[in-house]
């Protein structure tokens, strides 16, 4: 039975400042997927990231994602899709002003009518997927690291994505933090059914969690394929960056 492809790039290129970061990239992605994005620093990972959910528009090429073409859509069309699509940010990009509670409830009094119970008990299980309780009240410069991540991804899931996309997720922790963080995608992945995206340099996370790599080089998807496949068969520069990541998992 053939994987349906939910997300989309066609050829896609963008520029900034007359510098070419995506070159005519093309990259399809199967629904319920943990897809790992690798590249080198600068290769245009959190680009491609964020083209899939309309935070950049591309300068040419097709991008669908669910069946909706996003490089087409305006602002206020991409709204709903956005619900169907959460974005992980590289720092957790939690509101300093607010606790751990508003963090996690922002899109669901943006987006949902709920009673103040509803919303409490909401909250509270969104934050128990994530392994946290009884840190409702705290702000985020109370938590660790690895802390505001899981309070970053239990807002993430407030709105019951199809398709989660992290940037950097394991960026700034340690290798004990890090290896819970992997943890934690892969057993919602799998709990959840969701499509995962993520893009990072971890390769510890990408040995932990990946079902495919695609690996990303001058602008263009150079290399898809297993953990194994990328170790042993993949192109020079994609098996000297799993060498240097010196995991052999």
């Amino acid at each position: 039975m053939t994987q349906e492809k939910i997300i989309r790039l066609a050829d896609v290129s963008k520029s900034f400042a007359g510098k070419a970061v995506l070159r005519e990239a093309s990259l399809e992605v199967g629904r319920g997927e943990l897809l790992a994005l690798l590249g080198a620093s600068g290769s245009g990972k959190s680009v491609t990231l964020k083209t899939i959910n309309g935070l950049i528009c591309p300068d040419s090429g097709a991008i669908e994602v669910l069946g909706n073409p996003v490089s087409e859509m305006g602002e206020a069309e991409l709204v709903p899709l956005r619900r169907r699509v959460s974005y992980l940010f590289q720092g957790g990009a939690l509101f300093d002003s607010m606790n751990v509670f508003d963090n996690v409830a922002f899109p669901l009094r943006e987006h949902l009518d709920l009673s103040p119970q509803d919303l409490a008990e909401r909250v509270r299980s969104l934050l128990a997927m994530v392994h946290l309780e009884d840190v409702e009240q705290l702000q985020p410069s109370e938590l660790s690291g690895g802390m505001r991540k899981r309070v970053a991804v239990a807002r993430a899931l407030a709105l019951d994505p199809e398709i989660i996309l992290y940037d950097e997720p394991t960026t700034g922790l340690d290798p004990v933090t890090s290896r819970a963080i992997a943890g934690l995608i892969l057993d919602l992945d799998r709990r959840l059914d969701v499509t995962s995206v993520v893009v990072t340099h971890d390769i510890l996370l990408v040995s932990q969690v990946a079902e495919r790599v695609v690996f990303l080089e001058k602008g263009n998807f150079i290399f898809s394929g297993s953990v194994a496949e990328a170790r042993r068969q993949g192109p020079a520069v994609v098996r000297e960056f799993f060498a240097a990541g010196g995991s052999d998992a």
